[in-house]
């Protein structure tokens, strides 16, 4: 879990500019500049706090974001990491079970968060095809790895389908046809954080 959130970091301080460029587009051209800074700060609490448990860890990443990330980022993904940490509180080891349970629980606390459904030109856009890909994998028997890496691929996919898209959630929206052509940059960051998961997030050994 710590090797993800620490990938998580260098994945956000590698594409931070990228996902602000997506951000200026149509949005409020923060949010590459708020996922690394929030998980940077992430990554040094880990550090400082180690923690040993899959519930407490992510607990600690939810209220770091909660604390660090501003605009919409920071509650949203606060919320998918406490909704996760909520899953997970009983959970001593990672299992397919597991994992499907934090991947949809947070996601979940996401849309709730947000009142976003699919088409609406956000991250639940990449979010909804990942959590079904990851259900019908592990229905398969699938492993870990196998599970994750079909989550980031149909995540890629959403992630795509909000170019045509025109936004109907978030500061996006104001914009009305005007946000058409451009990627939604939370989408962009959630295939991210799902490619993380899938280079990163093992099962226990």
């Amino acid at each position: 879990m710590i090797a993800w959130v620490e990938q998580l970091d260098a994945a956000y301080a590698e594409h931070r500019d990228w996902l602000t460029e997506l951000d200026a587009a149509i949005g409020d051209a923060d949010h590459g500049i708020n996922m690394a800074r929030g998980f940077a700060a992430v990554h040094q609490a880990l550090d400082a706090a180690s923690p040993t448990e899959i519930g407490a860890a992510l607990k600690l990443v939810a209220m770091t974001l909660l604390k660090t990330v501003g605009g919409a980022s920071g509650p949203l993904y606060g919320t998918f990491f406490f909704k996760a940490a909520l899953a997970c509180a009983d959970a001593s080891e990672l299992d397919p079970a597991t994992l499907e349970r934090l991947f949809r629980d947070g996601s979940d606390g996401i849309a709730q968060r947000g009142k976003a459904v699919v088409g609406d030109k956000t991250m639940i856009d990449a979010w909804e095809p990942a959590i079904q890909a990851l259900a019908r994998a592990r229905s398969e028997d699938a492993s870990i790895p196998q599970m994750l890496a079909a989550a980031a691929e149909a995540a890629t996919a959403g992630r795509d389908g909000t170019v045509p898209l025109v936004a109907r959630k978030g500061r996006a929206s104001y914009l009305g046809e005007r946000s058409r052509n451009h990627m939604d940059p939370g989408a962009a960051s959630t295939v991210l954080m799902l490619e993380a998961a899938r280079d990163r997030l093992l099962p226990s050994s």
